[in-house]
């Protein structure tokens, strides 16, 4: 059974920061591409930040210079680390397995809530 379980997120004050994981189970992590979404109220969901299955990574460009995006193949985790956070960072968090051959192998966990707010 394939699990992507996220946690970390919370409530922080503007200018401060995050750091959201997300543990996989079931997959062979080393084979997929990890991605960070996020959804906030009343938006679709946005792809904030994506790592290969090598390594490569890409953001979006709201948060460039603010957030990286990085995976520990051993720990089958990946994780998102989120500085200088602003209101507009406020969504639900979600991370994404997609494998890097086999399209119809993709994967969604539940979320986490990342508030940003004084």
């Amino acid at each position: 059974q394939v699990q992507l379980v996220e946690s970390g997120g919370g409530l922080v004050q503007p200018g401060g920061s995050l750091k959201v994981s997300c543990v996989t189970s079931g997959i062979d992590f080393s084979m997929y591409d990890m991605g960070w979404y996020r959804q906030a109220p009343g938006k679709q969901r946005e792809l904030v930040a994506r790592i290969a299955s090598g390594g490569n990574t890409n953001y979006v460009g709201s948060v460039k210079g603010r957030f990286t995006i990085s995976r520990n193949n051993a720990k089958n985790t990946a994780y998102l680390q989120m500085n200088n956070l602003s209101r507009e960072d406020t969504a639900v968090y979600y991370c994404n397995a997609h494998h890097r051959y086999i399209s119809r192998y993709d994967y969604w966990g539940q979320g986490t809530q990342v508030t940003v707010s004084s």
